[in-house]
């Protein structure tokens, strides 16, 4: 991958007057980490947000604050969802030549033919795993391809993930990564059973299925 190089200068406001700085254009953000104090930095906004669109938290990238440069990661990053834009971003200096812990994404792709020939769902339990490795040997993202689960109850385990021996998985290898579900029955759809004596049959209101949480 090409280097991503992020270009920041360093910050003496703080406090309610960063407000200032980014009705002008400017994000804030610190850097902090390996044998370093943490450093308050300003980047250009636009800048910025073009230069870290599609990486991951993963990603190695470079902080050059006015010539003096470090390997980060993005660790967090503040944003203003009204206005969906970036308002702080968290970098953490690392050392290239030290093993890092981090949290790698998956990201699913490919059709899962029990979805089209049984009308099946695709649930993915986890979305990131925990591991260890150089930052170099550090994958950005684990691609997971669903082309093969063609029943339902197939599924993918951390066990099942194609990664290097450079890096060290801490997740439950047995753990599922995703699975085929069935279709729940609509009993509101299936005949009610005659009632003995006539009786009007029972109605009963289903309440709905809470939504598992996707992160």
């Amino acid at each position: 991958m090409e280097k991503v190089v992020v270009k920041a200068t360093r910050r003496s406001v703080i406090g309610k007057k960063v407000g200032v700085l980014r009705r002008e254009g400017f994000i804030p953000g610190v850097v902090y980490g390996h044998h370093i104090e943490p450093i308050a930095i300003l980047m250009n906004r636009r800048e910025v947000t073009r230069t870290l669109a599609g990486l991951t938290a993963s990603s190695i990238i470079t902080i050059d604050i006015e010539g003096e440069k470090h390997s980060a990661l993005i660790r967090e990053k503040q944003r203003n969802y009204l206005r969906d834009e970036l308002i702080h971003i968290d970098f953490q200096a690392v050392s290239l030549k030290e093993k890092i812990r981090s949290k790698i994404e998956i990201t699913l792709t490919g059709v899962a033919p029990a979805v089209k020939n049984f009308n099946g769902i695709v649930l993915q339990d986890k979305e990131y795993i925990e591991v260890e490795a150089l930052p170099s040997h550090l994958p950005e993202r684990i691609v997971v391809d669903i082309s093969g689960l063609e029943k339902i109850g197939d599924l993918i385990r951390v066990s099942d993930l194609s990664i290097s021996e450079d890096v060290t998985v801490f997740d439950d290898l047995n753990e599922t990564i995703v699975t085929i579900s069935g279709v729940a029955v609509d009993l509101a759809e299936e005949e009610p059973a005659e009632a003995e004596g006539g009786a009007e049959p029972e109605v009963v209101e289903k309440g709905k299925k809470d939504k598992e949480e996707g992160e």
